[in-house]
């Protein structure tokens, strides 16, 4: 089962060691320059493997209702108000819209997103090396969301580590090595493989949900960046997880996100934060699999370095 947490502490050396084995790994030695990183495992072929997922053609969706209020864990909270006819300005005849404003902090600690490849600067580059100044007061010249404009379709696999454990959720702080990836494909009679996309449930949103939220940004559970080594060699095509997919606080010395340094800038991995699979895992109990068909349709934000999502499960 898992390791205890200070057998799973990294030093600086040991993370820079980590870095360079699943970069190789991940991008074949050849360090990941172009392209759209491991986007480009999900070829027109496993596209269309996944869509033999589909069975019952139940819809599930991943992502969160959208946070509107403050909290804890969400200092700055999408806006919405209404701009146009509402209740008490209303005419009794005619035609009137009723019409919305949204903005959001793409990037919070709440709302359902996807990180793009531009999203992480280490060492002063984006991955594959591309100069990080390239990311400019109007948008990111490269490696922006736009890389998924047409969509992100593959298979999706759920490895649920609290179901695994026997527990409600992983407390904040926890961790997952790659030996729970391995122990729960194996638990769930399932196996992640190449231009996947791989959902790991903590139980971040089952804890908020029943506790209440907390200051995630400084106690949350997730990967421990040793679990990367698993995807490396998996070559899995996205990373989406129902916190952050970083454990806080980190494990790593001098590194605060190592897993999101490790899944963008060294292995060309787009990351899904704050899903939640509340709705999702007692479907795949139900049905006795834990695989099938999703869609992820990010914004046409063609300069962004994130956009707010719903990926949607089909089984």
């Amino acid at each position: 089962m898992a390791d205890r947490p200070e057998a799973l502490r990294l030093g600086a050396a040991e993370f820079r060691e980590l870095y360079e084995r699943v970069r190789r790994i991940a991008t074949g030695g050849t360090g990941g320059a172009g392209g759209r990183g491991a986007l480009e495992t999900l070829t027109p072929e496993r596209v269309v493997a996944a869509a033999r997922e589909v069975r019952s053609g139940l819809r599930v969706s991943l992502a969160a209702p959208v946070e509107t209020h403050t909290g804890p864990d969400n200092p700055e909270p999408a806006g919405h108000r209404m701009t146009g006819a509402v209740a008490g300005a209303i005419e009794p005849g005619g035609l009137q819209f009723a019409r919305d404003h949204f903005d959001m902090n793409v990037h919070g600690d709440a709302d359902s997103h996807l990180d793009a490849l531009c999203h992480v600067i280490y060492d002063g580059t984006l991955y594959g090396g591309t100069d990080a100044s390239s990311v400019t007061p109007q948008g990111a010249e490269a490696l922006s969301v736009a890389l998924a404009r047409d969509g992100i379709v593959g298979r999706g696999v759920l490895l649920d580590i609290p179901r695994l454990r026997g527990v409600s959720w992983l407390e904040p702080g926890e961790q997952v090595s790659a030996a729970e990836l391995a122990e729960a494909e194996a638990a769930q009679g399932v196996r992640v493989g190449e231009g996947d996309l791989l959902f790991v449930r903590v139980g971040h949103r089952r804890r908020r949900t029943e506790l209440g939220p907390w200051e995630s940004a400084t106690a949350r559970a997730g990967l421990h960046p040793g679990a990367m080594e698993f995807l490396a060699e998996r070559r899995v095509a996205v990373l989406g997880g129902d916190g952050n997919n970083d454990a806080a606080p980190s494990a790593t010395e001098g590194v605060d996100f190592p897993v999101h340094v490790l899944a963008v800038h060294a292995m060309g991995v787009h990351l899904l934060d704050y899903l939640q699979f509340e709705d999702l895992a007692p479907v795949c109990e139900q049905e006795g699999r834990w695989s099938f068909l999703c869609v992820v349709a990010p914004l046409r934000l063609p300069r962004a370095t994130g956009s707010p999502v719903n990926p949607i499960a089909v089984l």
